[in-house]
């Protein structure tokens, strides 16, 4: 872990069960952990070494390839996740590959990427009605080899990838050169969803925010507005269809750069944001309710 020029390697890994299913994103240990756990033990495991875990690719589907099997995540039991991985780049590529298409598929990885799955979205803006649950954007990025006779084609090279899923961060101020610090900051942002994705392919989402304001302030992603009503406000770098969706159904929608929208209504919001009829930006979410 240090920073190499500009840029900040922050080191983790995938757990998984015995059954290859469950796999989940941990961050900030110092050690590995036992083997042979089961999900609902790794997860509590992560908490209580102080790390932060998010379920990866949770309703993955794809048939296929059945060398290539789906991993989704199936202990919902589990108690202690920090957050979900809301949209994931090899699983949606590995869902829409097939044998006619699989070629192409591999000379462009960019060019397939729909959105979350719904299902995925359903349980978010479910899980977030009760508490705060951060959403991420992940590549799942391994730099496969493939070989098509004497060549050798690598799937997902970083170079490649970074032009596609995004998960960004806002922090106060910039990151700090001390790479403990820096790093405290990245995963404090995650952790408290103080966060949004995007696809960059469709233009670069740097500059968008989504915003609640209210009698006790101001808010961002992440945060609870205690009280009876709250103005939001979303801005887009670029021109966009922008959606408000409360409690996982649209609740206000406009095309341009910017949406203000006054409500009473209490509930979960977050942000879509579409280019055309391609997937773009996810917030996460600012939940309103009222003061108990």
């Amino acid at each position: 872990e240090r920073w190499y020029g500009s840029v900040l390697a922050v080191i983790g890994y995938e757990i998984n069960d015995e059954d290859n299913k469950n796999h989940y994103l941990a961050f900030g240990l110092n050690d590995v952990l036992p083997s042979n756990l089961n999900a609902r033990e790794y997860v509590r495991w992560v908490k209580e070494a102080g790390g932060i875990g998010f379920i990866a690719h949770p309703d993955e589907k794809r048939t296929a390839f059945p060398v290539y099997p789906p991993y989704p995540w199936t202990a919902w039991d589990a108690v202690g996740y920090d957050g979900i991985e809301i949209w994931n780049h090899a699983s949606e590529w590995m869902e829409t590959l097939n044998r006619l298409n699989r070629y192409y598929m591999v000379l462009h990885p960019l060019k397939f990427l729909k959105g979350p799955v719904d299902e995925t979205l359903v349980r978010w803006d479910r899980l977030n009605r009760t508490d705060s649950m951060p959403g991420i954007g992940g590549l799942d990025a391994h730099a496969y080899p493939y070989r098509i006779g004497p060549i050798t084609l690598y799937i997902f090279r970083y170079k490649v990838l970074f032009k596609g899923i995004r998960t960004h961060i806002l922090i106060p101020g910039s990151l700090s050169d001390d790479v403990y610090e820096a790093k405290t900051a990245v995963l404090g942002a995650l952790k408290s969803a103080r966060c949004f994705i995007s696809n960059f392919r469709w233009g670069d989402a740097k500059g968008f925010r989504f915003e609640a304001h209210a009698d006790a302030g101001d808010f961002q992603m992440g945060e609870t507005v205690y009280g009876r009503s709250a103005v939001f406000h979303v801005s887009t770098p670029l021109e966009s269809r922008i959606t408000l969706i409360r409690n996982g159904k649209p609740e206000a929608e406009t095309n341009g750069r910017e949406l203000k929208y006054e409500t009473t209504s209490t509930g979960a919001y977050r942000v879509e944001v579409r280019r055309g009829k391609k997937p773009w930006i996810y917030s996460n979410h600012i939940r309103l309710l009222e003061k108990t």
